[in-house]
């Protein structure tokens, strides 16, 4: 990202997981490449997940749905209380109900998975074979996209070579870097992962990252391959909660726009840009190359256009 490093002063470069196709891309197309192949073996004909009103991961577990032929259900959680009426039915909620999925809205605070698995259990009552997907899609099976990811990136820096010292990306479910974490490690690549939190606090969600890994590491059939200090998180930019829009998130999205013609999104990918153009600023990265790993989102934007003031871009000439 050539005017974003002039920018900060750092040797900058993005892997694009916002272009990984079904219904604009986004991390969770990797890990949906496992999730719905054991969904298939499996014989299921109906998926369900569960996520915020603006979850990505829903959108893109519609999109396989679709394309498989799968029945599709959405449980969404109110975790913003925002009655705005693009929140509530444009951005990816639109998209979940193009690709034929049917959704039901819940409260913040309730058991998500629990209520999922009542939802489930309905459904096979009335002769549905159905294959739950935690939110975000991050288990050990899912994760294992994100070791895929590893692999990838570490193969395409060799072909090109380029010398990765960090990768900072969006944390929250934990997903993609218990994956990415365990990758590299496998590899013994030496590249360490630094996760801008999204929702939890750091010791949360920096063990949940762990235990996710080592889960998914014995998976792999490398268990202990990752260690404790190999997870790294930064929470400062969480803001006032999860899928709240920040000030330097929305900073974030005018740089990347502007900078590079790149779209980010308010709950995830921006939070995490956020962090790595403070941490730029500061001098966290002082002659590094550092690689951004793009979660995608950018379908969201739509849902959070009272986050942004373009008044002054109307103009008359």
């Amino acid at each position: 990202m050539k005017r974003l490093s002039e920018a900060l002063g750092v040797d900058l470069w993005i892997k694009r997981d916002d272009c990984t196709g079904m219904s604009t891309g986004g991390n969770k197309t990797r890990k949906l490449e496992f999730l719905m192949a054991e969904a298939l073996e499996q014989g299921a004909d109906m998926v369900m997940t569960q996520g915020a009103t603006q979850t990505n991961h829903g959108r893109q577990t519609a999109a396989f749905a679709a394309k498989l032929g799968f029945k599709c259900h959405i449980l969404l959680e109110d975790r913003t209380s925002y009655d705005d009426a693009n929140y509530n039915t444009n951005g990816n909620v639109l998209l979940d109900h193009l690709h034929g999925a049917t959704t039901e809205k819940f409260p913040g605070g309730h058991d998500m998975p629990a209520e999922m698995e009542r939802a489930a259990e309905k459904m096979r009552a009335k002769g549905h074979r159905v294959y739950v997907i935690p939110g975000g899609g991050s288990n050990p099976t899912g994760a294992l996209g994100y070791v895929n990811c590893a692999f990838e990136l570490l193969a395409q820096a060799n072909e090109t070579g380029l010398k990765i010292d960090r990768v900072v990306h969006a944390t929250g479910s934990s997903g993609t870097q218990a994956g990415l974490v365990t990758g590299l490690c496998a590899m013994n690549s030496a590249v360490p992962v630094l996760g801008i939190g999204t929702r939890a606090p750091q010791p949360k969600q920096e063990q949940m990252v762990y235990d996710l890994a080592c889960k998914t590491a014995e998976k792999l059939g490398c268990p202990g391959v990752v260690k404790r200090e190999d997870v790294m998180a930064n929470t400062d930019y969480v803001g006032e909660g999860y899928g709240l829009p920040t000030q330097s998130g929305i900073e974030a999205i005018r740089m990347f726009a502007e900078l590079e013609g790149i779209l980010l999104d308010p709950c995830y990918s921006a939070k995490g840009a956020a962090g790595l153009i403070d941490l730029a600023r500061k001098g966290a990265f002082k002659d590094e190359t550092v690689v951004f790993l793009h979660t995608g989102g950018a379908a969201a934007l739509g849902g959070y256009d009272f986050a942004f003031d373009n008044t002054d871009r109307w103009v008359n000439l």
